[in-house]
């Protein structure tokens, strides 16, 4: 049997664009019914995190995707509301929890100054102007105001994650204590750094792939090639049958950020 190559991870904390819209295209590639039905959740005690336990808080889920942590903030029984650059993704997170939510992106949100409480980005942030987006976020949220960044990300510190990872082409990996990018006047006051881990077959490992932005965008020809390098990969590298659960280790990352001294 032929083994096959382990890489070491990739450093990089956000994926690499020629242009604006090129990245805006990248992002609007999701589907929201394969990403819902197969992507994980967030801890819950990011609604404690985020709003210090205040109470029916003004929290604005931000490139929301699916609603995945804007249902999180929703059990704690806060005020939420969610916008996702992609029609398809606000249309669908409506339907899933009747917030209100609306298409925009992290550098034009369409919220009013000084309205939020909270503004999270969960699994989005890379995928934005971050200058643009750090003074939105400046401009909307009320003083006091706190904004959380948060990523699941696949612990590839195993190689056979890794190369798992690569198969898939999870562009979304981020290394190992990475700290995003935020510019002024943001500046980072707690984190949150746990594991978890997600329970699939060998069909839900493939359906996760059918997830990223890089199946979105493949041609069928790279969508055969993709689904037989990870049936080799599962089925004969890892000899699992198509009825095996696969344990797949992830990180939940997690940063919130106040305005620094002087400011708002």
């Amino acid at each position: 049997m032929t083994s096959p190559v382990f890489f070491k991870a990739s450093a990089k904390t956000s994926p690499t664009f020629a242009s604006a819209e090129l990245r805006r295209a990248a992002g609007e590639a999701f589907s929201a019914e394969a990403y819902d039905a197969i992507r994980p959740g967030y801890p819950n005690e990011l609604a404690h995190l985020a709003t210090r336990d205040q109470a029916n808080a003004r929290v604005v889920d931000g490139g929301a995707g699916t609603g995945q942590l804007s249902a999180v903030f929703d059990a704690a029984g806060h005020q939420v509301y969610a916008f996702d650059p992609s029609a398809g993704m606000a249309q669908f997170l409506h339907r899933k929890l009747g917030v209100p939510t609306w298409q925009a992106s992290a550098e034009a949100t369409g919220l009013a100054r000084d309205s939020v409480d909270c503004l999270s980005y969960a699994q989005s942030w890379h995928w934005f102007d971050v200058a643009a987006a750090s003074q939105e976020a400046d401009r909307v949220l009320a003083p006091g105001g706190r904004l959380l960044l948060v990523w699941n990300t696949l612990d590839v510190s195993r190689p056979e994650i890794l190369r798992l990872a690569r198969i898939m082409h999870s562009g979304d990996i981020q290394p190992a204590g990475f700290f995003p990018t935020v510019h002024a006047p943001w500046q980072l006051v707690d984190t949150l750094r746990t594991t978890m881990t997600q329970e699939l077959s060998v069909a839900g490992v493939h359906e996760l792939m059918h997830s990223r932005s890089y199946w979105q965008r493949a041609n069928q020809r790279m969508r055969n090639r993709l689904t037989g390098n990870l049936n080799w990969y599962l089925l004969d590298f890892w000899e699992k049958s198509r009825t095996d659960t696969i344990t797949l280790p992830y990180r939940t990352d997690a940063f919130v950020y106040e305005r620094g001294p002087h400011t708002g």
